[in-house]
């Protein structure tokens, strides 16, 4: 709907039914301190009785109309949030969640103040629904999964509603969605490939389960094209398997976090066959997630995304440091959550306090058939006390176990030589591992949940740089101790653990990875069940 046809349908509308509004149209307080209220303030006192947020706003504001005066700044305040709302599809939102075809019968159909009352409540609740969609997302994050903790930062709707009732409506409504770089690529891109599939998308699969430099025949040909039409090469005729389509091919597995080695493998060409709509959904998906996430990050924060399987130092908006990580398993009680903490401290030479899940469900069970089983371990009475390995563990069940377990540190400690904490009642944690070989893999889902680093000590100097003059060295002399020693952070630093499978990397280009908990396909049903869709352009 353009501005002229929304001038067409609602100067008139706004200008007959401004003059059902009584002049009087407002509380009063008597000396009697009897509250006489008007029809229409009546109507909106009712209409918005199943909304404490609106009804007190327009209690505060003595049941004064912000859209439905007939004033040009009603009118300017209604044509924004239309205009608004046309481009709701943009940002992946439900149509459907914007009634706004009721709504324009309901205006056309107003010849009282009480009809102009349910009017003014109904464009208010309209406002509100498309703020909260647009600012903090559509879905709440645990309802769909509960390895999703993140707390959306949902907004006071009392003081959005008095904020955009004292602004320009149109700049006030540009303000709304998140302003982070990302959520912007992310928009462009799926206006982009919304182009690309309206234009039929990619092109035909690579019929080949394999192929590699030097191949020729039909299926290169359709390797070749593909890659052109995704933008990872430039037109070209050949129908060999050369070098322009070898780097090709080595850029694209960069971009979806696969093997660069320039060979066509099964996993390549799945990735490369994907269809344009499976993309669609995973970038609206991420844009959801990006509005979960519309708050401020920190200056300096850490950004471990479980899906690339990398933990990043951010400063001022740059990567200072980044390593590879190890994450949790893809089973229920072992899946890494997602949330967001505040690192206060690392404990260099830490003990592992073995989780009482991970007691009774691992150790228990060896330990009844044979008291000496996970010798390493140290097992201590509820006042720290060693308890003998003579003692008959076979009378012990997973729910009266009454120890705990503890490794000392050393060399094969399970958190290796250190730990950094954001004290968190998920009990997860960044840290170090003996179990190196674990980092050349390229699915690294090997943990009961916390992120192991590949370059702990680094990271650890990273964290301590801001605060000690030679951090390395800071850090190596308590690390030659041996002895657990705990280090604070002069400057508390944010710990984002995310999970995005549509992403976009430091050079801008979206990369794609695998949904390995299965949580972004949860998130993609749950938006379509609320009526997000993919929506048809004309070609």
């Amino acid at each position: 709907m353009k501005t002229t046809k929304l001038n067409r349908l609602f100067r008139p509308i706004l200008l007959s039914i401004a003059l059902a509004v009584p002049a009087t149209a407002v509380v009063t307080l008597p000396a009697t301190a009897q509250i006489k209220i008007s029809t229409f303030a009546q109507a909106i006192a009712e209409a918005a009785s199943d909304d404490e947020d609106i009804a007190g706003f327009y209690r505060e504001n003595g049941y004064q109309p912000i859209w439905t005066s007939g004033s040009d700044e009603h009118q300017a305040r209604i044509m924004a949030l239309f205009q608004a709302i046309q481009h709701a599809d943009d940002h992946g939102l439900p149509e459907r969640a914007f009634d706004t075809a009721a709504l324009e019968n309901a205006m056309r159909a107003i010849d009282s103040p009480r009809d102009l009352g349910r009017v003014e409540v109904d464009l208010s609740k309209l406002f509100l629904t498309y703020a909260k969609y647009i600012q903090t997302g559509i879905l709440t994050p645990a309802a769909v999964d509960d390895g999703i903790k993140r707390e959306v930062p949902l907004k006071d709707r009392t003081e959005l509603l008095k904020a955009f009732s004292q602004a320009q409506p149109a700049p006030f409504l540009r303000t709304l969605p998140p302003k982070s770089e990302e959520y912007a690529r992310l928009m462009r891109e799926k206006l982009r490939l919304e182009r690309v599939r309206a234009e039929g998308g990619w092109g035909p699969t690579v019929q080949a389960g394999s192929l590699r430099p030097g191949d020729q025949g039909q299926a290169v040909i359709q390797l070749r094209n593909r890659l052109v039409t995704m933008g990872y090469m430039d037109r070209s005729a050949t129908q060999t398997y050369d070098e322009n389509i070898q780097r090709a091919v080595q850029r694209f597995q960069t971009n979806h976090g696969l093997t660069a080695d320039g060979v066509a493998g099964g996993d390549t060409v799945k990735a490369i066959n994907t269809p344009v709509e499976d993309r669609l959904e995973r970038i609206i998906v991420a844009m959801e997630r990006e509005r979960w996430m519309n708050i401020e990050r920190g200056d300096r924060y850490v950004w471990v995304n479980l899906t690339t399987f990398t933990a990043r130092v951010v400063d001022g908006g740059k990567v200072t440091f980044e390593t590879r990580s190890v994450v949790g398993q893809n089973l229920s009680t072992h899946r890494t959550p997602e949330f967001s903490d505040m690192m206060e401290h690392m404990v260099i030479n830490p003990s592992w306090y073995v989780p009482r899940s991970i007691i009774v469900n691992e150790y228990l069970p060896a330990l009844r058939a044979n008291s000496g089983a996970a010798g390493h371990l140290l097992i201590t009475d509820a006042r720290g006390r060693t308890v003998s390995r003579a003692t008959d563990f076979s009378q012990y069940s997973a729910r009266n176990f009454p120890f705990d377990m503890r490794q000392p540190p050393g060399p094969g400690n399970a958190l290796g030589y250190v730990k950094f904490m954001f004290p968190n009642q998920y009990n997860i944690y960044l840290h170090d591992t003996p179990s190196k070989s674990l980092f050349g893999r390229e699915v690294r889902t090997f943990s009961h949940g916390c992120v192991r680093l590949q370059q702990p000590f680094d990271f650890a100097y990273t964290m301590l740089a801001p605060q000690e003059a030679d951090p390395e060295g800071f850090f190596q002399s308590i690390l030659r101790t041996g002895q657990e020693t705990k280090v604070e952070l002069d400057e508390p630093v944010p710990v984002h653990l995310v999970y995005r499978t549509a992403f976009t990397d430091t050079r801008g280009e979206m990369n794609y990875r695998n949904d390995m908990y299965g949580r972004d396909a949860r998130i993609w049903a749950a938006l379509q069940a609320a009526g997000v869709d993919l929506r048809m352009l004309d070609s």
